[in-house]
């Protein structure tokens, strides 16, 4: 009985069982050469992110071995100091402001609250070299605000009454912490409103005051948080170059800025390039080694945030201006100077046609950037998806690896190997073609491009991988057993799921770029001026109202992904 169905097939047919043997072996290799393009393409990828590291260590080591004597002995000692201290002074306000902030908005009930909560990350969208360019000007001696203190108490001169000079260790750490701490109070915040109420609830009953509750569990249980966003602050601190230089701090960063453009020196720069490299990982290594022991379990089920202390209108209303101050100094100041001053100067000129070809420039640089990185991060993503296993994770922590990089570390060792290329290129064309190309690759800002690519490819692949996270894997499962390869699966079901998540990358990328300064110095064409590197000139000259215009631009364009990160924030108190 089990062959009656065999047996009624028509003859020279095969029989049902070959078919779907032939099926599935056809339906398997299709699967298969699927998902090794998809592999293929990851690896192509994480080699792209790679090659700046590889080149940067082979430059070093190539360099004159004359030169890791002289730069031990007169500019790595300097730089190598102001940059930690630097970095110190960072980490600590960072955390002071960050961690405080969160815990007030968090645990405090007051007037103004709501407000508090998105306005605190408003900091983000202005760019640090915006922030020394501001309040270079705000703060000069014949400036605003030391005139109007001068007229308050009754002097006539500067040389009566001064403030401290805002050129100094001091004042850049002031700055950059007043831009920086929203890194540490978004992940802050965060953690502290997943604790559930029953903990704080169990220390008040244990006789903990509200200092108690904080300093004995809000504070340890958030401590891998606040690591995690000083470790931001400080990446983005160490990749500061306009700021540093404005404010007279010599960075490793302004070191390999002025070795490579000033003295001409490459193989110095790439040098200092690569003493800055082992200070990321030193940096990178100490943060999951703090972390190392933390571990946290949840009930199954869901926490209950616990109810936020009401204050009463006096102590309100005081917590709530200590909490707009970070506010003012780091985006409510300088954005009012910006639209002043721009709208001084649009009166007295209006706009000038080289802003908007370097607005066009800008737009066009970072939309070209932004479509490549997307694509690279869901190819780098859906991989990690559908191809789980060792090696395409390790491709994955490869390809983001860039986003610890500094702009100036990723910009070098983009240059090395595309020098190269473009050697061959134009050697090629000059032997087959009798005209040689030149720079072709940097010159067309195609090395400019690959360096966004490498520096901001991490931000792509994170929320790619978030959309995804959403997509149940059940879906996966049924477009398999349909017959779907890998690549229709992509189309047909993440694509189309996961538009959110690539809508939300693509601006956060794009402003990224926009914003990005030291890699677009060191890299971009000649005569190829951005909004940033306008604002840079402009400020390195002392012509300040020349600059408010585009660097108002940047601050609008900045407060773009500070919008989505509050719509998403808005967590129940």
């Amino acid at each position: 009985m089990g062959d009656a169905g065999v047996g009624s097939a028509a003859p020279g047919d095969l029989p049902m069982s070959d078919v779907d043997l032939r099926k599935a072996s056809t339906v398997k290799v299709a699967r298969y050469r699927s998902g090794r393009l998809w592999f293929m393409a990851t690896v192509l990828v994480a080699a792209l992110v790679a090659t700046p590291v590889l080149a940067l260590i082979w430059q070093a080591l190539r360099g004159s071995s004359g030169l890791w004597p002289h730069l031990l002995a007169y500019v790595l000692p300097q730089a190598f100091q102001q940059t930690t201290a630097l970095l110190v002074g960072v980490g600590v306000l960072v955390t002071l402001l960050g961690t405080s902030t969160a815990w007030l908005v968090t645990a405090y009930d007051f007037p103004g609250r709501r407000f508090l909560e998105w306005a605190l990350l408003l900091p983000l969208a202005v760019p640090t070299y915006i922030i020394a360019y501001v309040y270079l000007d705000l703060l000069h001696p014949i400036g605003l605000v030391q005139g109007a203190l001068r007229v308050a108490l009754g002097f006539t001169s500067p040389h009566e009454f001064r403030l401290p000079d805002i050129r100094s260790m001091g004042g850049c750490i002031v700055l950059l912490g007043f831009v920086l701490y929203p890194y540490v109070y978004l992940t802050t915040r965060a953690m502290f409103l997943t604790q559930a109420a029953n903990l704080v609830e169990v220390s008040r009953t244990l006789g903990s005051g509200k200092g108690g509750v904080f300093w004995r569990v809000a504070l340890p249980l958030a401590r891998p948080a606040i690591a995690v966003g000083v470790s931001l602050a400080l990446m983005e601190a160490l990749n500061d170059i306009g700021a540093s230089e404005f404010l007279g701090v010599k960075t490793l960063t302004v070191s390999v800025y002025t070795t490579w453009v000033t003295r001409s020196d490459l193989p110095g720069a790439a040098q200092i390039a690569l003493a800055m490299l082992s200070l990321v990982v030193a940096l990178v290594t100490t943060e999951r080694w703090a972390r190392r022991r933390q571990r946290y379990w949840s009930s199954a089920q869901k926490a209950r945030s616990f109810t936020p202390h009401r204050l009463g209108t006096v102590s309100g209303l005081l917590v709530f201006a200590l909490g707009l101050l970070p506010v003012f100094i780091g985006f409510i100041a300088p954005a009012s100077y910006l639209v002043v001053e721009a709208w001084k100067r649009v009166r007295f000129a209006g706009l000038s046609p080289r802003l908007l070809l370097e607005t066009l420039n800008t737009v066009t640089l970072s939309a070209m950037a932004t479509l490549a990185i997307l694509l690279f991060g869901m190819i780098i993503a859906y991989t990690a998806r559908s191809l789980p296993g060792r090696v395409t994770a390790a491709l994955q922590r490869i390809s983001t690896v860039g986003y610890a990089m500094p702009g100036t570390v990723v910009a070098i060792g983009i240059l090395l190997p595309v020098a190269a290329l473009d050697q061959m290129i134009d050697r090629a064309a000059l032997a087959w073609l009798g005209a040689p190309t030149g720079l072709l690759l940097i010159g067309s800002g195609a090395a400019l491009g690959y360096a966004y690519v490498a520096r901001f490819l991490a931000i792509a692949v994170g929320s790619v991988e978030a959309g995804f996270s959403r997509i149940p894997r059940s879906f996966d499962h049924a477009a398999r057993s349909l017959g779907h390869n890998v690549t229709a699966t992509f189309r047909q079901i993440h694509l189309p799921l996961s538009k959110p998540s690539l809508v939300a990358a693509g601006l956060l990328v794009f402003v990224d770029c926009m914003k990005e300064l030291p890699a677009t110095l060191l890299l971009r064409p000649l005569n190829f001026e951005t909004l940033a590197t306008h604002l840079y000139g402009e400020a390195a000259r002392g012509t300040y109202e020349e600059a408010s215009i585009a660097a108002l631009a940047i601050v609008l364009v900045g407060t773009l992904p500070v919008a989505i990160l509050a719509r998403v924030g808005r967590w129940k108190a």
